[in-house]
């Protein structure tokens, strides 16, 4: 059986298919720690790297041991107590002293969980994994852009996973056979001489001798040439291909009014902020149009819908005409792909949430793929959340959803976009 070992130095990720293999062997503790980092930071440092760590229990390695009872035969070296055939006392429950080492103990002693840093990078692609944007149609395949990873040959270089073996074994072959050909016909040759001299009589001794020494040496250059050198490696080489897809956009649709007090205002923020780095992530040149609203809707830039302190009175309704005029004039439903995110916190005029579910029912959801409404609020549900949810009883493209803390934000995001099955 052949050794494969990699000595190529790595000049800067020392250990980089370690840690990737580590990352991939516990990623549901590590997902989990993600998770929880969301909810912990401030909304400027949502993006960054993070400190994670996992309980040492956690990562502890799997053994097999025997269970308890039963009849077993053992060796014990040293043993000036018991006689073949002798029968031991079972030890009692819970009086083992074994090596297992606990998080905490009544004596003070214990052991630190396992700490270790993730770049942005790992922590995003940790953070949106299994997530796309739900009903994606192929409409005009011209501007939102998806990657695909596709096989792009054989490379030198690359990772242990990816070793080809059979172009390996090739190239092994190759390189021994172009090494060792012009020896190997030598060898023949003086083996040939060296029988014809043996089955000659009086042949001379010293010729023998001569011969078998070049034999010997010769042999054991051909015996020194390697099985497989790290130049006969190939590994498989797979690379990103852009794919058009279609044109999409997104209408994030904002309450700020008097209602929404700060705590609330910045739980709609990391919401919108995470939206907003799993589609930039995710897809290329997907529009994303901003409107905030109180007793009136505007459409804004980035930095004023994240970062602006005006507020008002409740009228959600405008900001649903809004988006609607924004959609009829820039992104017709035939060419594009149209979702819409709305964040509240249920507060509206009574009168005015009737008129919401229309505008919904008559213009906005037979256009849009997808339209999710998040409420944060510890209230009773009002008028709003009831309309909606009538309107997700008929609609499939209607996503309704309670936040009611921090903690909320991530695993509600997750179920808004998760991956749909085919």
């Amino acid at each position: 059986m052949a050794n494969f070992i990699d000595r190529r130095l790595n000049a800067k990720g020392k250990s980089t298919v370690n840690r990737q293999r580590f990352i991939d062997r516990y990623k549901h503790q590590i997902k989990k720690s993600v998770s929880n980092a969301v909810t912990r930071r401030s909304v400027t440092d949502i993006d960054k790297g993070e400190k994670i760590s996992i309980p040492t229990r956690d990562i502890t390695e799997p053994t097999f041991h025997q269970g308890k009872g039963g009849i077993r035969e053992r060796v014990h070296p040293g043993n000036d107590q018991f006689s073949r055939g002798d029968q031991i006392e079972r030890p009692p429950q819970g009086g083992g002293n074994g090596s297992g080492q606990g998080e905490a103990s009544d004596s003070g002693e214990g052991q630190d969980e396992f700490v270790f840093q993730i770049s942005k990078d790992e922590y995003l692609e940790l953070l949106f994994e299994d997530l796309e944007l739900p009903n994606l149609q192929k409409n005009r395949l011209n501007k939102l852009v998806e990657y695909q990873i596709y096989r792009a040959g054989f490379t030198n270089d690359g990772v242990p996973a990816n070793i080809n073996i059979v172009r390996s074994l090739r190239s092994s072959q190759a390189r021994r056979i172009a090494m060792t050909s012009g020896r190997k016909r030598a060898l023949a040759e003086l083996v040939e001489q060296l029988e014809g001299l043996e089955n000659t009589a009086g042949s001379e001794a010293e010729r023998i001798l001569a011969l078998r020494e070049q034999i010997s040496v010769l042999q054991k250059r051909i015996d020194k040439v390697p099985f497989i050198d790290t130049f006969d490696l190939k590994f498989n080489n797979f690379a990103k291909r852009e794919i058009p897809t279609s044109q999409a956009v997104m209408f994030c649709l904002m309450d700020v009014s008097g209602s929404m007090d700060q705590a609330t205002k910045d739980m709609a923020k990391r919401f919108y902020i995470l939206l907003y780095l799993f589609l930039t992530r995710t897809y290329k040149n997907l529009e994303v149009v901003y409107i905030r609203h109180h007793t009136q809707a505007k459409e804004v830039d980035e930095q004023e819908f994240f970062y602006s302190q005006e507020t008002g009175g409740t009228i959600v309704s405008s900001a649903l005409k809004l988006m609607h005029e924004i959609q009829q004039k820039r992104y017709p439903a035939d060419e594009w792909n149209i979702y819409a995110a709305q964040a509240s916190d249920g507060d509206n005029w009574a009168d005015d949430s009737p008129g919401c579910k229309a505008i919904l029912a008559d213009k906005i959801l037979p256009l849009v793929r997808y339209f999710s409404y998040i409420e944060i609020t510890n209230r009773a549900h009002q008028t709003l959340w009831r309309e909606y949810e009538a309107l997700q009883q008929t609609y499939e493209n209607m996503a309704v959803q309670h936040i009611r803390q921090v903690e909320d934000i991530y695993p509600v995001f997750r179920e808004l976009f998760k991956k749909q099955a085919v």
